[in-house]
């Protein structure tokens, strides 16, 4: 009799979420018969603990779960560690390990992006879990960059001025601005100093082409949004979860 494997996704809300189909689909295309993946959309994180004991494999992690799961894991990868966020995690013999697969996306799709180029300085919009994987990224790339905020902590987006611009080639936008249905929102950049020296790109990837990539592709940018993220986070899980121990 074969074992089914159960995988799935925690968050709260789980009104839309990409894993879902995404695993559907791809355990059809590839015939896949022994395993399964499920929404398990979680009104606090403790229910987690129910969700462990009905034996399940492995599941991703959304918002708004991705540090507070940390907290009922045996293990966490270096990548994962460093972020301060686990978005997979793989059960093997009652043992909880979490990894970060953003990490493995977002870099795969910067490199994508640049296309071989060399870029020395980075603007990474916004500081929230996605800017720390990105800012994970850059540091191994070697890639020098600044915080753009609200918060006076960090440079504001009022002190984006044509030097700033001109010295940051690559940019990366990791707040919600301009998701699907809010798409006339963009962030607050001087664009007009963008021109085909530059790199954009946005974790957004619904709409496909962002009102804020829009407007630096009308300077000449070059632009890649986060659908190709999302993609390779996915297979990275998959990687992880068929006995990948080096992943994530």
């Amino acid at each position: 009799m074969i074992r089914i494997r159960k995988y799935g996704l925690i968050g709260y809300p789980l009104s839309y979420s990409f894993s879902p189909a995404y695993f559907a689909e791809k355990f059809k295309n590839n015939a896949i018969v022994d395993a399964t993946y499920e929404s398990y959309p979680l009104e606090q994180i403790s229910d987690v603990e129910k969700l462990i004991e009905q034996n399940i494999d492995g599941f991703n992690v959304t918002i708004p779960y991705k540090e507070q799961i940390i907290a009922y894991l045996d293990e966490i990868s270096d990548a994962a560690r460093a972020v301060g966020a686990v978005n997979t995690v793989k059960i093997v013999d009652g043992i909880l390990t979490g990894y970060n697969t953003d990490v493995y996306g977002l870099e795969n799709s910067i490199y994508a992006l640049l296309n071989g180029s060399c870029v020395e300085h980075a603007l990474i919009l916004g500081t929230g879990g996605a800017s720390k994987a990105a800012q994970y990224v850059l540091d191994r790339m070697g890639i020098e960059y600044k915080l753009v905020s609200r918060n006076h902590k960090y440079l504001t987006y009022d002190q984006l001025d044509e030097t700033v611009m001109i010295q940051s080639k690559l940019i990366i936008n990791t707040t919600p601005l301009g998701t699907s249905p809010d798409i006339d929102s963009c962030p607050n950049i001087p664009y007009q100093f963008l021109d085909d020296s530059h790199f954009v790109f946005d974790l957004v990837y619904n709409p496909e082409k962002s009102l804020f990539l829009t407007q630096a592709e009308n300077q000449g940018a070059s632009i890649l949004n986060g659908l190709s993220m999302l993609y390779d986070q996915a297979e990275k899980a998959w990687d992880i979860w068929n006995e990948d121990e080096n992943a994530g």
